[in-house]
């Protein structure tokens, strides 16, 4: 009876694991692009406010993760040769 759910916990271990292994450099590329995103927002900024982009720290960090995402996309492998 106790065996089921443990099984069924390594099986959803399993697949998170694969989910992580076939897009580490998207996930990697999200976390750098916010991270470097919020700390051109913190640096570089917009300090009056005008800057409709600049001065918010969710739409700089948004279009870093965004950013990064489609930088790291770039990078992946094809698979079997196919495209």
């Amino acid at each position: 009876m106790f065996i089921y759910p443990y099984y069924n916990f390594q099986l959803k271990d399993l697949k998170m694991k694969e989910f992580i292994k076939k897009h580490f450099l998207k996930i990697i590329g999200i976390i750098v692009g916010g991270i470097s995103g919020f700390a051109y927002y913190h640096f570089v900024g917009c300090a009056s406010g005008t800057c409709p982009i600049t001065s918010n720290p969710y739409m700089t960090t948004g279009y870093g993760v965004l950013l990064g995402y489609l930088l790291f996309d770039m990078f992946k492998t094809k698979e079997n040769g196919k495209i």
